[in-house]
């Protein structure tokens, strides 16, 4: 990649959006001729092409793939084999995905071009959002980021995820010189392996500096709210640390007592008190607005699985502080950015860069109704992908990528729907990942489905001034016949949150509760209610609560096994045996269907 592009900022990074959006479909075609004149020679395409390097070849012989194809390469590679079994370049690194959505991490090739593309692509955001909230290089940005510790491949290629690549990268560390990324947190405390030392670092750093905080976030809402939490639990110390100009002695790591020492360079007791006085009021509601009272916005991904943390972020900001998903990217390949920033999130659309990868898409209809037609492991014909400009309005597609870096026709499990165009580049909705499933018997629920039918269950919740603060499901086979199972942690709102509780033994709640289940059941498709109703091959649907603290504890022991804490989603279908006793070991009460939902023949 040009490395000029690297330097586009402000009015020239818009007029580069407009310039590549402009002629998609040209630049799509240069991107595919560049990737395969690059990599014509690697075993991979060889063994489909024959050396060629024609388009039309590409698109008749390399077939659609997902990992379980790319996997045994890799894995050569990994082992110590060329980088030339699947890419012209030399591979830099191994890219680990978050491995929570499919439930175990993949291993993703990256080579040193792939930073210049993702920096292009974190270069435009400011700009995009600068037309929107003007003035946002007069403060500091607190956002929370993490770095997992990287392993090593037997044959020496670092194996990390992308964000720990990217904030390890020199593109990262030498954002100094724009105002619009400076930011509370240290790089000391960002680089800090021990994520909860690095957690109360930046927690601290974003104390220090809270009249100067213009914007809120994290890379997910999930590791937004962990960090709410986080200081729920420890904002005494945070505020003891402020008052007497010294670092807790929790904090054990050199890089990190350095650079807080130097920002606690004396006490300030007046600010200390101002965080306890807001801190120690009976509910924290609209309180990120009460610390920050600068904060314009809160970043971070709220789409897809992550809407479920919409009403969570809009108590804690009082619903003052717009929520904004402006990029969609993966550990395959960073897409597009969302040109409308300020929508609201049900809304937030992406616009496909053209020059990030080769995309192509696999229909799956024009409402919605063909979502479950190709399964993941379902051959695909190549005659059935269209190329980037020919998707149509309203469509629902799989997206398909090619990469520099050794992937061709890889399928990303993503769903997605267009909702519009920019120029000639279309812009999608992130609708879910086709590879989270529940299923008992003809029944196939995906991710969007279960959210939607939870999303309307949980509006019984709120005459009880109650809040689903998180949930996740299984499918339990060990009955006859199998069922949903549903793990839901409730809080209330208006209490701090050593006080949440859920009065399961109330009549009112128990009540509630058992047509919580039904609620789902009767927004859950025809098949479903088919099975439950009719064919009685699937039995009532259960909801399990659990214990207040029960999801992070899932988080940590998630980040435990590998995670990044900046990638981490939690899991909507629940496969390892290890969450499934964590979960079920926090059981406060269990509640089932009362009755057979509605169906019609």
């Amino acid at each position: 990649m040009d490395g000029k592009k690297l330097e586009y900022k402000g009015e020239e990074a818009l007029k580069e959006i407009e310039r590549l959006t402009a002629k998609a479909d040209e630049v799509q075609k240069n991107i595919l001729k560049e990737i395969l004149s690059r990599n014509s020679e690697t075993e991979y395409l060889i063994k489909y092409m024959k050396g060629s390097k024609n388009v039309l070849e590409f698109k008749r012989g390399v077939p659609v793939i997902t990992y379980k194809a790319i996997r045994p390469y890799i894995q050569r590679i990994v082992n110590g084999e060329d980088s030339s079994l699947i890419t012209g370049h030399s591979i830099t690194e191994m890219l680990s995905s978050s491995g929570t959505s499919a439930g175990e991490p993949k291993l993703m090739p990256s080579i040193a071009e792939d930073l210049d593309r993702r920096t292009f692509l974190y270069n435009l955001i400011m700009p995009v959002m600068n037309q929107y909230v003007p003035g946002l290089d007069e403060g500091k940005a607190m956002y929370l980021y993490f770095i997992k510790a990287e392993m090593s491949t037997p044959c020496g290629i670092p194996a990390r995820p992308v964000l720990t690549s990217y904030y390890k990268s020199k593109h990262f560390k030498c954002r100094a010189k724009d105002p619009f990324n400076d930011y509370t947190s240290p790089d000391q405390a960002i680089l800090c392996n021990d994520s909860n030392q690095s957690m109360y670092c930046q927690m601290l750093a974003g104390l220090i500096h809270r009249h100067k905080v213009l914007r809120l976030g994290a890379v997910f809402a999930s590791a937004f709210l962990r960090a709410i939490t986080f200081l729920e639990r420890n904002w005494v110390r945070l505020c003891n640390d402020i008052r007497t100009g010294h670092l807790d002695s929790m904090i054990t790591d050199p890089e990190c007592r350095s650079c807080m020492s130097t920002m606690l360079l004396s006490p300030d007791p007046c600010l200390a008190n101002e965080i306890e006085d807001i801190c120690s009021c009976v509910t924290w509601k609209g309180i990120l607005c009460q610390l920050w009272p600068r904060a314009k916005y809160i970043e971070a991904v709220v789409t897809g699985s992550m809407a479920q943390y919409i009403p969570a972020l809009e108590f804690y900001s009082d619903g003052k502080l717009p929520l904004v998903s402006i990029m969609y990217a993966s550990s395959e390949c960073f897409f597009g950015v969302n040109l409308k920033p300020l929508c609201d999130p049900a809304d937030a659309a992406f616009t496909l860069m053209p020059n990030m990868g080769y995309f192509e898409f696999i229909p799956l209809g024009e409402n919605g109704t063909m979502l479950m037609n190709v399964s993941e492991e379902e051959e695909v014909s190549n005659e059935k992908l269209v190329d980037l400009v020919q998707v149509r309005l309203g469509c629902y597609y799989e997206l398909v990528v090619t990469t520099f870096a050794g992937l061709y026709r890889y399928r990303i499990g993503d769903v997605l729907q267009v909702t519009g165009f920019h120029n000639k580049a279309p812009q999608f909705r992130f609708i879910c990942r086709r590879n989270v499933l529940l299923s008992i018997d003809n029944d196939k629920t995906n991710e969007e489905d279960l959210h939607k039918s939870i999303t309307v269950a949980k509006k019984l919740l709120e005459p009880y001034n109650a809040l689903l603060v998180e949930y996740t499901s299984y499918p339990d086979t060990s009955t006859v016949p199998g069922h949903y199972v549903l793990y839901w942690e409730i809080g209330l709102h208006g209490s701090s949150k050593a006080d949440l509780g859920f009065a399961i033994n109330d009549y009112n709640i128990n009540k509630v509760l058992k047509e919580c289940c039904i609620a789902v059941e009767e927004e859950l498709d025809y098949i479903y209610r088919r099975c439950r109703a009719y064919d009685k091959s699937v039995g009532p649907l259960e909801i399990r609560v659990v214990e207040a603290g029960t999801f992070e504890e899932l988080m940590d022991l998630f980040i435990n096994q590998g995670a990044s804490i900046n990638q981490y989603k939690t899991p909507r279908c629940i496969k390892s045996k290890a969450a499934l006793k964590l979960l079920n070991s926090h059981v406060k009460a269990s509640f089932f269907s009362a009755r057979d939902p509605k169906w019609v023949p």
